[in-house]
C-alpha cells in the first residue's frame, strides 16, 4: 500500500475505524442511524463515545469539541479535555455518550437575528452522526448542529439536514410511482470547486485593507494583468506546488477527497476541486478545506485570500457547486437511462428542477448574495445576477420535441477529428459546456456557478434541495392519483417544460444582449445583495420553507436580519479602513513626496537660474489637486458613516450603505489609484498590485 492510501482518513473516525473498534451490535445500530436516520439509544452512544475517545487519545488528542457552523459563515469550537478527577488526586480520561450527543456553548454571542436576547445565553450543540468525527490540532472534533434553548436553528447545518430530509421524502414518492421499490433513500451529492489567491505574507502584513477586509480597497492596475491568459493551467511555481502538496496531505488525512489543482485565470489565483460526496459531508469538508488552506499557506510564508474580489481589474474567486441526486442503490437520477421508463423518470426529475429554478429564481440568487460577491457577479468572470439554466443542445432539442409533441431524432455521437494521425480518435460529448451559465447541466449533475469563494455551500444547497422537493411534491400529488401513469407523466413533463422554458438559455450569459433578452422573458435581474434580500421574507418563500420544515418563519426573519446586518457591518469596516489608510498613509506619503518634488525644483533653480522645472511643477500641481479632491471625498465618506447610524430600519440602512457609502468609497478609490500612478514607487505607503500579484 502506498503512503497516500495508508494516510488517507487516518484522522477520521470513519466507517472502517468504527467497524474495527465498535461491538457488532453497536456498529449496526450506528449504521442504521447514519443511513436511515434512525434514533440512537443512549447506551449505544456511550459505547461509541468510549471507542471514539480511546481512538482519539491514541492519535494524540487531549481535548474534544463540538464543531459547529454558526451564522458567522465560519466554524466554531469550544474545547474540553478528556480528564476527570479521581479521589486520590489523579485523573482518568473519560468521555460519555451524554457529552458526545449534546454540548452547551454560549448562544448569546453568535448572530441570532433577534431569536435570542443577549441575556439568554443557553444554546445546544447536537451530534450529527451522519458526518464523521475527526481530529484537528490534537482535538477530537464532533460535527454538530447548533440550536437555541427554544429549538430554533442558529446554524447552517440544521437547515441543510432538514432540506436533505425534505428532498429524500419527495423523491422517494416519485420513485415508488416508477416501481423502484429497492431504493431506501435518495441523497443529494455535491462537489465544491474552490478558487483562491495566494500572496506573500510579508506584503500582506503591509496592507491594512487586506488585513481587515480581505480585499484591496486601493490599487492601480499593473502593466500586466491576465490579458495574455498565460497563468491559466500554466506550470505551477515551486513555492505554490509545495503549498499544494502539503495541503493535499493534510486534507487527505482528514478524508477530504482533494482531487484536482491548477492555476486559475488571474495571476496568483488557483483552484482545488474535490470528488463528489454527500452534501452534508461535502459542506463540512469545504469548511475544513478553507480553514486548512489558510493554515498551510501561513507555514509557507503565504496568505490565502478567499474574498470574492481581492483585486480590482482581474478575475475574482468563485466556488462551483456541482449538485446531483442519487439513490442509495447507486443510481444517478440526473442521468438518462437505458429504457423508456428510466428516461421518463429522468425527464420528470429534470422538469421538476427546471420549474424549481424558474419559480424560485429569487431564492437561488439570494443564496449566493453577499457584499463580497456583489463585486464579482455580472463581470466577465462570473455569471450575471440573472438566474438561467444551460441544458445543452441535445437536451434542449428533447425538451422542444416534448413541448411541441414531436418525435425526437437522436443524433449519433460525432468523431472528433484533430488532423494529427498519431493522436487517438475519440468521440465528442453530445453537448458543449457553458462556463457563463449560472446553472448548467453537465451530463449527470448541475453546476451552480454563482457561489462566492468564501461562502459556505450549505445555503445554496439548502435552497436547491427545498425548491426541488417542493416541485417533486406537487408532481407526486398529481401522479399518485393518475389513471394512466405513463401518459400522465409525459403530459406533466410537457406542460412543465412548456410553461418554464424561459429559464433555459444556452447562449453567452456575458453578452449585453442577454440582459435585454432576459428582461423580455420576465426573468429577474437582482443585481446586488440589497436588491435580493427582501425576497427572503416574500410570502411564497416563507411558505415553501415552512411547508417542508426547513425554516420556521421566525428562523427566516432572523436570517434576513443577520444578512442585512452583515452587509452593513462589512461596508462599515471597509469604509473605516479606507479612511484610516487615506488619512494615515496615502495623504501623508503623497504630501511628503510633493514636498520633495518642490525642494528638488527649488534646489535646481538655485543652482541654475533659468533651469526648466516643468516636470516637477506639473507633478506637484497634479498631486496637490488630487490630494485636495481625495481629502474632500474622504470627509464626505466620514460624514456618510455618521449618517448611517441614524437609520432604524435595517433595509434602509443597507440601501444607504450601497447607494451612498459604497459609491463614495469607489469615487475615493479612483482618485487614490490615479495618485499612485503619479507617485514614486518607494514613496507609496504600501505594496502595489505588481508586488502582490507577481512576487511569488
Amino acid at each position: 500500500m502506498n503512503v497516500i492510501s495508508e494516510n488517507f482518513g487516518t484522522l477520521v473516525f470513519n466507517d472502517k475505524t468504527m467497524s474495527e473498534r465498535l461491538p457488532k451490535d453497536v456498529y449496526k445500530a450506528l449504521k442504521r442511524t447514519i443511513e436511515m436516520g434512525k434514533s440512537l439509544d443512549r447506551t449505544i452512544a456511550d459505547a461509541v463515545a468510549n471507542a471514539m475517545k480511546d481512538w482519539a487519545i491514541e492519535k494524540g488528542a487531549t481535548h474534544y469539541t463540538h464543531w459547529f457552523q454558526p451564522m458567522t459563515g465560519i466554524t466554531a469550537e469550544k474545547h474540553d479535555s478528556f480528564i476527570s478527577p479521581k479521589s486520590d488526586g489523579t485523573v482518568i480520561m473519560e468521555f460519555s455518550g451524554k457529552e458526545l450527543i449534546k454540548g452547551e456553548p454560549d448562544a448569546s454571542s453568535f448572530p441570532s437575528g433577534g431569536l435570542r436576547a443577549t441575556f439568554e445565553a443557553r444554546g445546544y450543540t447536537a451530534w450529527d452522526p451522519t458526518s464523521y468525527a475527526f481530529i484537528k490540532d490534537n482535538t477530537l472534533c464532533i460535527p454538530t448542529a447548533f440550536c437555541s434553548y427554544g429549538g430554533q436553528a442558529l446554524d447552517k447545518k440544521t437547515p441543510l439536514l432538514r432540506s436533505m430530509e425534505a428532498i429524500n421524502k419527495q423523491a422517494m414518492r416519485i420513485l415508488k410511482l416508477f416501481g423502484n421499490n429497492s431504493v431506501s433513500r435518495v441523497i443529494t451529492t455535491v462537489g465544491a470547486e474552490q478558487e483562491y489567491f495566494l500572496i506573500d505574507k510579508e506584503l500582506f502584513d503591509k496592507r491594512k485593507d487586506l488585513i481587515f477586509c480581505g480585499r484591496t480597497l486601493f490599487g492601480a492596475k499593473p502593466p500586466k494583468g491576465q490579458e495574455l491568459e498565460d497563468h491559466y493551467f500554466g506550470a505551477i511555481k515551486p513555492r505554490i506546488k509545495a503549498f499544494m502538496a502539503e495541503l493535499d496531505a493534510e486534507l487527505w488525512k482528514l478524508g477530504i477527497l482533494a482531487k484536482t489543482e491548477h492555476n486559475e485565470v488571474a495571476p496568483a489565483q488557483h483552484e482545488l476541486a474535490p470528488i463528489f460526496t454527500t452534501t452534508n459531508i461535502a459542506t463540512d469538508h469545504n469548511q475544513l478545506t478553507m480553514e486548512i488552506m489558510k493554515k498551510v499557506a501561513a507555514r509557507h510564508g503565504l496568505v490565502c485570500l478567499l474574498h470574492e474580489k481581492p483585486f480590482a481589474g482581474v478575475n475574482g474567486s468563485g466556488k462551483h457547486n456541482n449538485w446531483s441526486l442519487s439513490t442509495d442503490t447507486g443510481t444517478n437520477l440526473l442521468e438518462p437511462g437505458d429504457s423508456p421508463r428510466e428516461n421518463a423518470q429522468f425527464l420528470l426529475f429534470l422538469a421538476a428542477i427546471i420549474k424549481a429554478v424558474d419559480e424560485y429564481q429569487d431564492l437561488l440568487r439570494l443564496s449566493v448574495a453577499s457584499a463580497g460577491n456583489d463585486h464579482r457577479l455580472g463581470s466577465n468572470e462570473a455569471p450575471p445576477a440573472i438566474i438561467s439554466m444551460f441544458v445543452g443542445e441535445e437536451l434542449e432539442a428533447i425538451i422542444d420535441a416534448i413541448s411541441n409533441g414531436n418525435a425526437y431524432e437522436q443524433k449519433d455521437k460525432q468523431e472528433m477529428r484533430i488532423g494529427v494521425h498519431v493522436l487517438p480518435r475519440f468521440f465528442k460529448d453530445t453537448t458543449d459546456r457553458n462556463r457563463t451559465s449560472p446553472f448548467a447541466y453537465t451530463g449527470n449533475k448541475f453546476e451552480f456557478r454563482m457561489l462566492g469563494s468564501s461562502h459556505s455551500v450549505s445555503g445554496p444547497n439548502t435552497v436547491l434541495n427545498t425548491i426541488v422537493a417542493e416541485e417533486l411534491s406537487k408532481f407526486a400529488d398529481i401522479l399518485e392519483h393518475a389513471e394512466n401513469f405513463e401518459s400522465n407523466v409525459l403530459e406533466l413533463v410537457s406542460k412543465t417544460v412548456t410553461a418554464h422554458k424561459r429559464i433555459i438559455f444556452n447562449g453567452n450569459n456575458y453578452c449585453n444582449e442577454w440582459v435585454d433578452e432576459a428582461e423580455r422573458r420576465g426573468l429577474l435581474n437582482l443585481k446586488t445583495t440589497v436588491d435580493v434580500l427582501p425576497s427572503f421574507i416574500a410570502e411564497k418563500n416563507i411558505r415553501v420553507f415552512s411547508k417542508h420544515k426547513v425554516f420556521s418563519e421566525d428562523e427566516i426573519y432572523s436570517r434576513y436580519e443577520i444578512l442585512l446586518e452583515n452587509y452593513c457591518k462589512v461596508l462599515n469596516i471597509e469604509a473605516l479602513t479606507m479612511l484610516d489608510m487615506v488619512r494615515k498613509e496615502i495623504l501623508p506619503a503623497v504630501i511628503s513626496y510633493i514636498r520633495r518634488l518642490s525642494e528638488t525644483a527649488l534646489a535646481k533653480q538655485q543652482l541654475i537660474a533659468d533651469v526648466d522645472c516643468d516636470v516637477e511643477k506639473s507633478l506637484v500641481s497634479k498631486l496637490s489637486s488630487l490630494s485636495a479632491i481625495l481629502y474632500k471625498k474622504i470627509e464626505f465618506l466620514s460624514t456618510a458613516l455618521l449618517d448611517a447610524k441614524n437609520f432604524n430600519e435595517l433595509l434602509e440602512c443597507a440601501r444607504f450603505y450601497k447607494n451612498t457609502v459604497l459609491n463614495s468609497m469607489q469615487e475615493a478609490r479612483a482618485v487614490a489609484d490615479e495618485m499612485e500612478l503619479l507617485t514614486q514607487e518607494s514613496s507609496w505607503p504600501f505594496p502595489s498590485y505588481s508586488d502582490l500579484l507577481f512576487r511569488i
